[in-house]
């Protein structure tokens, strides 16, 4: 029979998701007829009569128009229709009719469930059919037919095994089992049992390779990242909320300059299916005009805002990546003027990441190496709690990043055999990551120099170019010459305190020595408590500070500070206090550390008139040297003084593990030892020397001495002799017994 197309006569009708048909045209015994468009397609549809509805025509709601493609006026052919299979199991996708509603109401599925029985009871559906449906007078939801199981009518009737099976339509029973998915890109927020299972997009990007990162050394750093931040959003959130789990939302990454910071975030950004994340650097968002500054962080949460608002939990993961965050985020108070600048933005920062309005779409990742300057507020749970130090890497991770950084010369085949990167990481202690790239492309460039023709004209060997290969010489060329740790040795320094070397002129710096050893053994020793601390005192120009250099330098540990005054004159009382914290604290970031702390009196600003010091410096000074350092690190600190008796008065002895004294030459044996070794004089001079200060006291310091033979090395051989002991006796180093 051909029927036409009309508009449904009623929404009450609409909702039914029937075909509305006249009374006159059906017998009673039909409810569900088939509709054949285009002469090709079919569609089944319940069936409901009412009066309004003309003879020979159909009425449609808007939802069944769109799915089987109806128009008004339409010529159709309509059939009635006998059931054959029952729907054991239905799925059905459930988004709001209009999609631009948003909501954070729960919906319950099993109420749900129950409600679709009840409206529609032994209803034909088909996979693909669009459906409007009313739940509890809320808005209403479209529901789009995913799935259908069923069984057929006439293997029952026959009793066979009522199976179930994939099937395409099918009729609605009371035994039906519903569940509801959520469509992809709605809001809607189901909940229960009769919730189906959401295809959920996976946190982790699928074509992610964790081989490929380019971190090396990290790996501990990054699985620390990784449990803490991102195993809770891999977890579909219905079991994060049976959980009563929160998100992580904000990471600092803190450590040394070069070691990888700024690297892991990019890596974390690209490893993660989420939005692009939003790069900042903290300078960036301070404004000169009032509120702007604040106005730029609330712009950089906008867009994850109105997600959370528009889709709930289902909301995608915003990535927001601070670099040099403790620009903006300084302690609040901390900073000068009375803007207060800092503080607002710190504030905004703070209500946003962690607020009365949370967002639980968010992560913050955070990136400094002033952990000290950020506020307080910012490091505590809830906001940046997840808090890496990402320190400079051991021979291991210094073994992995040489091998990112040269494989690709291995794979061209640009790189010598003799190159081993194994024997580069013992090399190249405290090194940081962008200073072993570094140590890479200074090799690389001292062997491309070598085919590199300086003539008239800069030009390359054509027939060379194709042999380019980079060699350990010029690893150990570059290690040599071009770079240098910043957290490295100190060595320029300790070469020029050990310029004159070390003169063993008795066994009081034969004892130093040796005592000095044991507690460079004391220090790096496993079982001890880490912090081993030497005051080395005696009177001015002894040698103390040469000392000190030579026991530092033979502790052969990879990290050596210098702090002594000749660095910090003009600094005022708090700037040499930071200076000398910022020594301490870049030791405790390697595994062994040695501090010279050189004539400790002047840095104290100790004046023997008044007298006076500086007791802000000498309260930090104390501090210190009796702070352990972190588990796992160890630290030797050798101190100088020439005023022991200050040092005591100030009640700082008691902070060393131990004082060695150093006295000044005072027999005639070990002024003529220091005369033999400087080689300045014959046998005969020396013989002359010697009857000379026989029998006399001496007095003089190893350093005022060596001066005093420069001087005599200048004079002529005839009166070296009689300027010398001239020059002695004018200092009062050589004096008769009976003057004293």
């Amino acid at each position: 029979m051909l029927f036409k197309v009309v508009k449904c006569p009623s929404d009450e009708l609409s909702l039914t998701n029937c075909a509305v048909v006249n009374d006159a045209d059906f017998s009673q015994s039909t409810e569900h007829i088939e509709v054949i468009t285009g002469g090709v397609k079919k569609f089944i549809f319940s069936i409901k009569k009412d009066p309004r509805v003309h003879r020979n025509e159909v009425a449609f709601s808007v939802p069944q128009r769109k799915w089987a493609t109806l128009s008004i006026n339409d010529d159709i052919e309509v059939n009635p229709y006998k059931e054959e299979d029952y729907i054991t199991s239905i799925v059905l996708e459930a988004d709001y009719m209009q999609k631009k509603t948003t909501s954070q109401e729960q919906y319950d599925t099993d109420e749900m469930a129950k409600e679709f029985i009840y409206s529609f009871p032994n209803q034909m559906f088909t996979v693909g059919q669009q459906l409007a449906f009313l739940f509890k007078d809320k808005k209403i939801l479209s529901l789009l037919v995913k799935d259908i199981e069923v069984v057929n009518i006439n293997t029952l009737k026959q009793g066979g095994e009522a199976k179930p099976k994939k099937g395409k339509l099918g009729k609605l029973t009371p035994n039906t089992v519903i569940q509801f998915e959520k469509a992809e890109t709605s809001a809607l927020n189901l909940v229960g049992k009769a919730k189906g299972k959401i295809v959920r997009q996976s946190i982790i990007n699928p074509d992610w390779d964790f081989q490929k990162m380019g971190i090396g050394g990290l790996g501990k750093e990054f699985n620390a990242i990784f449990r803490r931040a991102f195993a809770s959003r891999v977890f579909p959130p219905e079991i994060v909320e049976q959980l009563g789990c929160k998100h992580v939302k904000g990471i600092l990454l803190y450590g040394p300059p070069g070691t990888g910071k700024t690297l892991m975030a990019r890596q974390i950004g690209k490893m993660l299916n989420a939005r692009e994340p939003k790069i900042v650097n903290g300078p960036q968002i301070l404004d000169k005009y009032v509120g702007e500054s604040e106005a730029n962080i609330r712009r950089l949460f906008a867009e994850a805002e109105e997600e959370e608002k528009r889709a709930g939990p289902n909301s995608g993961l915003h990535i927001i990546i601070f670099d040099e965050i403790d620009a903006i985020c300084k302690q609040r108070g901390s900073v000068a003027g009375n803007t207060g600048v800092h503080d607002t933005v710190v504030n905004q920062l703070l209500s946003k990441i962690d607020g009365v309005e949370q967002l639980n779409n968010i992560l913050v990742i955070g990136m400094t190496n002033r952990r000290d300057m950020i506020d307080e507020a910012l490091l505590r749970p809830g906001r940046l709690e997840v808090q890496v130090e990402i320190s400079l890497p051991n021979e291991d991770g210094r073994f992995e990043i040489l091998n990112i950084h040269t494989s690709r010369m291995r794979q061209y085949k640009k790189i010598s055999s003799d190159v081993d990167t194994r024997e580069l990481a013992t090399l190249t202690k405290n090194f940081s990551g962008a200073e072993l790239e570094g140590l890479v492309r200074a090799a690389q460039s001292t062997a491309m120099n070598r085919l590199i023709k300086a003539s008239n004209k800069v030009e390359v060997d054509p027939e060379a170019i194709s042999k380019l290969l980079v060699t350990r010489g010029d690893f150990l060329n570059a290690l040599e010459n071009d770079i240098k740790p910043a957290f490295g040795t100190a060595l320029e320094i300790l070469e020029q305190f050990l310029a004159r070397g070390i003169t063993v002129w008795g066994s009081p710096v034969s004892s130093i020595l040796e005592d000095g050893r044991l507690f460079i053994q004391q220090a790096k020793a496993t079982d001890t408590s880490g912090l081993v601390s030497v005051l080395i005192e005696g009177p001015p120009n002894a040698g103390k500070t040469a000392l000190a250099a030579q026991l530092a330098k033979e502790s052969d540990f990879p990290f050596v500070k210098v702090c002594s005054p000749e660095e910090m004159v003009g600094y005022t009382e708090t700037a040499k206090c930071l200076h000398i914290r910022k020594v301490f604290d870049d030791a405790y970031r390697s595994t062994l550390s040695c501090i010279l702390v050189d004539n400790i009196e002047r840095l104290l600003d100790y004046g023997p008139i008044g007298p006076r010091y500086s007791n802000l410096t000498l309260q930090a000074l104390l501090v210190l040297l009796k702070k352990q350092p972190p588990p796992g690190k160890k630290l030797l600190i050798l101190c100088t003084t020439s005023r022991r008796q200050v040092l005591e008065d100030m009640e700082m002895l008691s902070a060393f593990t131990a004082v060695l004294h150093l006295p000044n030459l005072s027999k005639a044996d070990q002024l003529l030892t220091v005369l033999e070794n400087s080689e300045v004089f014959s046998q005969q001079e020396l013989k002359k020397i010697s009857q000379q200060v026989h029998g006399k006291r001496i007095f003089i310091g190893i350093k005022k001495l060596l001066a005093l033979i420069d001087m005599a090395r200048q004079t002529d051989e005839k009166f070296r002799v009689m300027k010398l002991i001239t020059k002695l006796e004018e200092d009062g180093a050589l004096e008769d017994p009976g003057m004293a």
